[in-house]
């Protein structure tokens, strides 16, 4: 069951990157993340739905164009967090960005967020 609850918040937060439109990020992470949640991305620590939506609207403005963020593999809950990696891709076979995300859940939600994003690399054709 916690796994469930995990994979949809996991899930919902990664749809925030696909949005069809800017105006639907916050809307999405909302639904996914506490408001209080501690986010460790690539330039450090941050806290806030806020923070968190500047992240992901940065990624959403890639120069090469708006690429599509997936969950590429199970969501795996050995104990209070939770780990999946992901893959985003640009439009056109553009650059690729992988990684691992780590995310701990509190009342059904992600309270704490820690991006592990590998190195940008052309996708394989």
């Amino acid at each position: 069951m916690q796994e469930e609850t995990a994979r949809s918040a996991i899930d919902t937060f990664i749809s925030a990157f696909n949005a069809s439109d800017d105006s639907y990020v916050t809307a999405l992470l909302s639904q996914a993340l506490t408001s209080d949640v501690v986010f460790w991305g690539p330039l450090g620590r941050s806290e806030g739905i806020a923070a968190v939506e500047r992240f992901v609207l940065d990624i959403r403005s890639h120069p090469a164009g708006t690429g599509t963020m997936v969950r590429c593999s199970a969501v795996d809950m050995p104990d209070e967090w939770a780990r999946y990696q992901w893959v985003f891709t640009t439009p056109d076979g553009g650059p690729r960005l992988a990684g691992t995300d780590v995310v701990h859940l509190r009342r059904n939600l992600i309270d704490q967020v820690i991006v592990f994003a590998g190195e940008i690399e052309p996708s394989a054709s």
